[in-house]
C-alpha cells in the first residue's frame, strides 16, 4: 500500500488527474520532472526528478529535509535543527530530518521554457501521514476547508506589478558569492514616467512577449499585460478563481516569470522597492470575493438599494479593516516592503475603504445585482506568500462577519481621515502580530511563534548592517 492511499491523501480529482499525469508524461516523452513546493516565503524549493522515477514513486512521496522550512530570506538556517526539537519544538523537526513531498496531480504542468520538463506543485507530511504545520499551503487549505464548511468559496483575481530590467552584470565571480550575494546590475527597458502610453508598451513589449506567450502557455489564466507609471515597471492581471489555485498561480507566475526573464538575458523583480534612482515601488492588489458553493452566488453583491456592498459584505470587509495591522506582515513580509506606504500616493497608509478610490486600502468595486462585487485588497506587496496573504483574508473576515462588524462610512478624503494607521516597519508588523491573540488561536501559536521567529531573525540582521545613510549622516560630523 503507497503511502498516499494509506493516509487517505488524494480526492478522486486528484487520482484522475494522476492518471492523466502519467499518461501526459509519456506522450510529450518528458525527461524529467520538477517537484516543487512552496516554503515559508513563497519561493518553490523542490527536487528535479527523472521522469519514470518520478512516475514511479508519484504515490510514495519524495524525501526533502526539514531545514527548508527553517531558513529567512538570505536562505540561512535561523533555528538550532541540531538541539532537542529542533527550535521547533517538535521532534519531528530535529536534526536536519526527513519530511516528505507529495505531489499534487491536479498542479501537473509542461514547462514551456525547459525542454522535456515537467513541473508539480507538492505538499509536506511527515512519515505517519500528519500535514507540517509550518508548510504554508497545508495551512492555507486548512483556512479553506473551514470556509467550506460555511458553506462557501474563496474566490480571487490577481493584479500583479513587477519590474524587468536588462541583465547587464549578473555578478558570477566567486567574491560575489554569499548569502545573500551581490546583486546583479541592470539597465533600464523604458524610461517610465508615461503611464499606459504605447509607446513605452512598445519598448517593453519583446520582453512582454516572451513571458506572455509562456505564461499561457503554461495555463494560467492571464488577462492583462499593462506597462506602469514606473521604469521598466509593468503588470500582469489574472482572472478571478477559487480556492488554492489563485494561490498556486501566483507562486508558479513569479517562478516562471523569472526564469524566462534570466534566459533571455533580463532580470525581473517582485521586490518591492529597488535601490535604484526614480524606479517606483510595486504592489499586489488581491480582488477578493466569496461565493456559495451550493448555488455560485456572490456573498458580497448587493441585492436592492444604494449600498455597495451586502450586509455580509460588509462585515468582512469591517473584519479585514479589523485585522489590516496585524495581518500586515503577511500582506507585506519584507523589510523593504513598507517603504511603499506612503501618503499621498496610490498606496495605502491606514486602514480604511472607499467606493472605487486608489488612496484607500480596500476599495469596493461593484453595486446592486453586479456579479463582479469584490473588494480589492491594495495593502500587499509582490514578494508576498500568497497562500499566508489569502488566508489572513479569509479569517479577518470570517471575523469580522461573526461579530456583524460595520465597517464605517466610505473614506472620500483616505489620507486625511482618522483610522488605525499601517504599521511603518516589518518590526512594527511583527508586533503587530503578537499583540493581536485572533490570529494566534486561528493559525496556532505554533505557526505564529515559528513565523515571527524568522521575520525577527531578518530585522536582526539588518540592523546589524552599517547602511549608507548612516555612513553619510555620522562619518564626517562626528
Amino acid at each position: 500500500m503507497t503511502f498516499v492511499v494509506r493516509h487517505g491523501l488524494w480526492s478522486d480529482e486528484q487520482k484522475d488527474a494522476a492518471q492523466r499525469m502519467r499518461r501526459l508524461v509519456e506522450e510529450k516523452n518528458l525527461e524529467v520532472i520538477r517537484l516543487a513546493f512552496p516554503d515559508q516565503h513563497g519561493i518553490l524549493r523542490g527536487k528535479t526528478i527523472i521522469a519514470t522515477e518520478a512516475i514511479a514513486s508519484l504515490e510514495s512521496g519524495c524525501s526533502i529535509t526539514t531545514t527548508m522550512l527553517a531558513k529567512d530570506t538570505s536562505h540561512r538556517t535561523v533555528f538550532p535543527v541540531f538541539t532537542a526539537g529542533g527550535g521547533f519544538g517538535m521532534k519531528e523537526m530535529e536534526g536536519a530530518a526527513d519530511v516528505l513531498m507529495v505531489a499534487d496531480p491536479t498542479t501537473f504542468r509542461v514547462l514551456p521554457w525547459a525542454p522535456a520538463t515537467g513541473w508539480v506543485l507538492c505538499d509536506l507530511y511527515f512519515g505517519d501521514g500528519r500535514p507540517v504545520p509550518f508548510a504554508t499551503r497545508n495551512l492555507y487549505r486548512r483556512v479553506l476547508d473551514e470556509l467550506g464548511a460555511r458553506g462557501h468559496d474563496f474566490v480571487a483575481g490577481l493584479e500583479v506589478e513587477f519590474h524587468i530590467f536588462k541583465l547587464d552584470d549578473p555578478h558570477m565571480r566567486a567574491e560575489d558569492a554569499g548569502q545573500p550575494g551581490t546583486p546583479p546590475s541592470v539597465s533600464l527597458l523604458s524610461h517610465g514616467y508615461q503611464y499606459l502610453t504605447e509607446q513605452r508598451f512598445d519598448q517593453m513589449e519583446p520582453v512582454l512577449e516572451i513571458l506572455r506567450r509562456d505564461i499561457v502557455a503554461l495555463g494560467l489564466p492571464l488577462r492583462s499585460v499593462e506597462v506602469e507609471f514606473g521604469p521598466s515597471q509593468c503588470e500582469f492581471t489574472f482572472a478571478p478563481r477559487k480556492g488554492l489555485e489563485p494561490a498556486d498561480n501566483m507562486v508558479l507566475f513569479r517562478s516562471a516569470v523569472k526564469q524566462i526573464a534570466r534566459r533571455h538575458g533580463y532580470h525581473a523583480t517582485f521586490m518591492c522597492r529597488p535601490k535604484l534612482p526614480n524606479v517606483f515601488a510595486s504592489g499586489w492588489h488581491l480582488h477578493q470575493s466569496i461565493v456559495s458553493r451550493a448555488t455560485g452566488e456572490n456573498q458580497f453583491m448587493a441585492k436592492d438599494g444604494a449600498e455597495p456592498l451586502s450586509a455580509f459584505g460588509k462585515s468582512y470587509l469591517a473584519g479585514l479593516l479589523d485585522h489590516a495591522r496585524a495581518s500586515t506582515v503577511f500582506t507585506t513580509p519584507t523589510i523593504n516592503g513598507y517603504k511603499r506606504y506612503r501618503s499621498y500616493s496610490l498606496a495605502p497608509d491606514r486602514a480604511i475603504w472607499g467606493r472605487d478610490n486608489r488612496g484607500v486600502m480596500i476599495r469596493v468595486l461593484g453595486g446592486t445585482n453586479d456579479a463582479a462585487t469584490r473588494l480589492e485588497n491594495r495593502i500587499g506587496e509582490p514578494a508576498a506568500n500568497p497562500y499566508l496573504y489569502m488566508a489572513s483574508q479569509i479569517l479577518s473576515g470570517l471575523d469580522g462577519v461573526d461579530r456583524k462588524l460595520d465597517p464605517g462610512p466610505s473614506a472620500d478624503t483616505p489620507y486625511e481621515t482618522k483610522a488605525p494607521l499601517l504599521p511603518k516597519s516589518l518590526r512594527d508588523a511583527v508586533g503587530a502580530l503578537k499583540d493581536d491573540p485572533f490570529f494566534r488561536e486561528k493559525l496556532g501559536a505554533e505557526f505564529v511563534d515559528y513565523y515571527t521567529h524568522i521575520k525577527n531573525a531578518e530585522i536582526d540582521r539588518f540592523l546589524a548592517e552599517v547602511t549608507d545613510w548612516e555612513h553619510r549622516e555620522y562619518f564626517e560630523v562626528f
